[in-house]
């Protein structure tokens, strides 16, 4: 079935279907209007895969996914635009330009945690750029795969874009295609499978992981906003199930009390003193990542350490928001990215300390600083290796269409969001255009001496070289 799929698809995009800028912003049209007519739909599909609260699904998803439709459609014209560039002296006379052309066909698997954004984001970009498109929703969050599998086809081009469902094994039987592009959203162990299968047909890949998100909390901050941004930043954002959601707070030993008692009194007030009763948090995807994360915590060196909540609900796949003190560096909650409701926090002697402690760790996607001293600030931004960083808050770097997201190291390779959508799925073709003009009779052979000297000044950007060359020095016959 994959190989037909494809098979279709190149079909459609040989025949130039997916090209015209008319097409592109008819389907970016269509996913507009899907997204307003079927809000009620895309919203209950959410709350099935994950007991997400409608407030966020609106915030983190549906208006996300609208509000980057409508900034392709805005820029898609331009962006489809060759771009002119200075040509160089050693062409002249000449023009040089930059086109953009779609890569060809595109597969898409996409991620659960957030699987109605994270599957049509990047579909907005790979339409824009004028690919065709095989879009693999993830199977766990079943809810939102069926209803982008029934609803796609009502609005997009079934002829170029399509809904492939299932598990793993209809994934590896896409990845043994070969595409143009793989884009992946999800975990580092799956993102080397794609990077494998994708080697085999030399594909190009963009890898969107994850990986422990620091955030460093100065004793100089304004605390009780501070600590409101992380706690929705973390828990507001899938209970913690969210690639950029803080992984782990550093603070200096000294602060820390403070901090936790500021976490305490915020937590209790978002989401009450029986959390699990509150219908402001996403439950966990599935009873193995309830597994996965209650064996995170259930070592003694690590129980021992929980300073807030740590409630569990099996039944209904719910884990209050977690705080811990001082985890040992080496035990797995510490070690592996955690995607849940924990939150350890790890103290330092000087909060300058904190950057070192942060790069003896795998690059992470986002790092987040909360401080007023601008030279602390200086040196996260200029000696942190992240995908992204944000100052100050968390997760709302995200919302920047101006501004690429996507990972570096072990968080990821390549970016999108916005124009950075577009560029992800085109290829950047070089184009140089001559006329029959300005013979320069010197790059032909023989090379005598004469010609090398002429030669060796027109690469040197040497004004004389170049008129000795376009009068045809040195003189020779036809």
């Amino acid at each position: 079935m994959a190989e037909e799929t494809v098979r279709e698809l190149r079909a459609s995009f040989a025949a130039g279907r997916t090209r015209p800028a008319e097409w592109r912003a008819a389907q970016l049209k269509a996913l507009v209007r899907l997204i307003d007519e079927k809000e009620a739909d895309i919203t209950a599909a959410l709350h099935d895969d994950l007991a997400k609260p409608h407030m966020e699904s609106y915030l983190h998803e549906i208006s996300l996914a609208k509000s980057s439709c409508k900034f392709a459609l805005n820029g898609l014209k331009n962006w489809m635009k060759p771009e002119k560039v200075p040509a160089a002296i050693t062409t002249f006379p000449s023009s040089a330009q930059i086109v953009p052309e779609p890569l060809g066909v595109v597969l898409i698997i996409s991620a659960w945690n957030y699987p109605f954004m994270l599957s049509i984001d990047p579909v907005i970009g790979a339409i824009a750029a004028g690919n065709a498109v095989v879009l693999k929703p993830s199977e766990l969050a079943p809810a939102t795969s069926s209803m982008l599998a029934k609803l796609l086809p009502e609005y997009v081009d079934s002829t170029c874009i399509k809904v492939v469902e299932g598990g793993v094994t209809e994934t590896t039987e896409l990845l043994e295609q070969r595409w143009d592009k793989i884009f992946y959203t999800g975990s580092g162990t799956v993102g080397r499978i794609v990077l494998a299968a994708a080697a085999k047909h030399l594909t190009p890949v963009a890898l969107e992981l994850g990986g422990k998100c620091p955030v460093i909390v100065d004793s100089n901050v304004d605390l009780h906003v501070a600590v409101k941004r992380i706690a929705v930043g973390k828990w507001g954002c899938n209970n913690g199930q969210a690639c950029i959601a803080p992984d782990y707070i550093i603070t200096t030993k000294s602060f820390a009390p403070e901090l936790v008692d500021s976490l305490k009194r915020v937590l209790e007030r978002f989401y009450g003193k029986d959390p699990l009763e509150s219908t402001d948090l996403s439950r966990i995807v599935n009873s193995k990542h309830f597994q996965r994360l209650t064996e995170l915590v259930e070592e003694k060196k690590v129980a021992e350490k929980i300073v807030y909540g740590g409630q569990t609900d099996e039944k209904r796949l719910k884990i209050a928001p977690t705080i811990l003190l001082d985890v040992p560096q080496d035990t797995a909650l510490m070690t592996g990215e955690i995607f849940g409701p924990y939150l350890p926090i790890v103290t330092v002697e000087k909060i300058e300390d904190s950057i070192d402690l942060i790069n003896t760790k795998t690059k992470p996607l986002a790092a987040y600083l909360f401080t007023k001293n601008k030279k602390l600030q200086q040196d996260f931004v200029a000696n942190v290796p992240a995908g992204g960083m944000l100052v100050n808050d968390v997760a709302l770097h995200v919302a920047n269409p101006y501004l690429p997201f996507g990972g570096v190291g072990d968080s990821g390779t390549g970016s999108y969001h916005g124009k950075f959508s577009f560029d992800c799925f085109t290829h950047k073709k070089a184009v140089l255009i001559r006329g029959f003009g300005g013979e320069a009779g010197a790059r032909y052979p023989p090379y005598t001496p004469e010609k090398q000297k002429i030669l060796r000044g027109l690469i040197n950007g040497s004004f004389i070289a170049l008129i000795l060359a376009l009068l045809g020095f040195p003189r020779e016959g036809r």
